[in-house]
């Protein structure tokens, strides 16, 4: 009996000790697996926060159209009797464009005139029959409002006929021209399209980061696509008060063409804008690679002994690979520019140089 129970309490005290030693070597070995994980660091390469002088030039790309664009269209019935212009002529301001069979206007205008005469002629008459007693001053009033009505009757018969004689408003190039001698028009009738291009317009659209820099009358260069050598001078006469649908600020740029209308409307063309010398002011900056997912996250690791930290900072404007910061960062702070995507918040980090 008492050999039984001397085997009992062995067997008990060795399955004691077996225990503590399985516990003691697990908590080791967790000890140990934190310290391999503390001790390990992920690889990064890095910047530091500095301020530098970044080009703030851009380009925006647009199409030309002309400075003005005009369309002729008949305002009376009629025939046409003479088309003096083709397409391609150019014209000046009041040149005679074509000319509608005016005869009906012609007459409207004759009979106009022998309606004022005879209303002159009675309002003169009535005049004089008023001094001695003749007439009242009611019917003498009355004479008076018929000239009135004469001269009004007159004065629209000559700016019908004068229609009738289709002259240019702008200085330009017949671009189209839809009648042919003999042509019946009535009022609407379209019969020319006349463009200015001895300037143009080239009409872009910029960011709302970009349109603080520009001011209407600023001098911009401009190119056109099939012009790869040659440089055109423009200028801003346009700013938009209020953003398109898609965020973006139209502007229109005056570009003054070559002497032998080199450029032409509907073509593409390019606006290289140029930051002003007072805007060339340093700023802090730091890689757009630096930001975790976009740059829109405004979110960057930052290295302080070796841990990297995930930092929340205001981000500003965007200046090809470089990107402003507004608030978070201090000049000489270390961020990671390669290898986040393995890092976590509060990681060991080794910098690779």
């Amino acid at each position: 009996m008492k050999k039984v129970l001397y085997i009992g309490i062995v067997v008990a005290v060795l399955a004691l000790f077996g225990f503590i030693l399985n516990n003691n070597k697990e908590k080791n070995e967790a000890e140990t697996a934190i310290v391999g994980q503390k001790n390990t660091s992920v690889a990064v390469k890095t910047a530091t926060v500095k301020s530098e002088i970044v080009s703030t030039d851009f380009v925006a790309n647009g199409n030309f159209s002309p400075y003005q664009e005009l369309n002729f269209s008949a305002e009376n019935s009629g025939r046409v009797t003479q088309v003096l212009v083709r397409e391609g002529s150019v014209v000046k301001i009041g040149q005679t464009l074509a000319i509608i069979k005016g005869d009906k206007l012609s007459v409207d205008v004759q009979s106009a005139k022998a309606a004022y005469q005879t209303a002159l002629t009675d309002s003169q008459r009535f005049e004089n029959a008023f001094k001695t007693g003749g007439v009242t001053q009611q019917q003498l009033d009355q004479a008076k409002l018929n000239l009135a009505n004469a001269k009004a009757r007159l004065d629209q018969a000559n700016i019908s006929f004068g229609d009738a004689t289709i002259r240019a408003t702008i200085n330009g190039i017949v671009n189209k021209k839809y009648i042919e001698p003999g042509s019946v028009v009535s009022s609407g009738t379209q019969l020319f399209d006349l463009v200015n291009v001895s300037k143009l317009k080239l009409k872009v659209t910029v960011s709302e980061n970009q349109i603080a820099s520009l001011k209407t009358g600023s001098a911009v260069k401009v190119k056109a696509s099939v012009y790869p050598d040659k440089e055109f001078s423009g200028k801003i006469t346009f700013i938009a008060p209020v953003a398109d649908a898609s965020l973006n600020f139209p502007v229109e740029i005056e570009i003054t063409n070559s002497g032998d209308n080199d450029l032409k409307a509907g073509m593409y063309g390019t606006a290289h804008f140029e930051a002003e010398e007072k805007q060339k002011i340093p700023l802090k900056v730091v890689p757009r690679t630096a930001f975790v997912g976009s740059v829109s996250n405004n979110e960057v690791f930052v290295v302080k002994n070796n841990v990297a930290k995930l930092t929340k900072i205001v981000s500003g404007r965007i200046f090809g690979d470089k990107v402003e910061v507004l608030d978070g960062l201090n000049e000489g702070d270390t961020v990671v520019t390669g290898g986040q995507i393995n890092l976590t918040d509060g990681a060991n980090v080794s910098i690779i140089k």
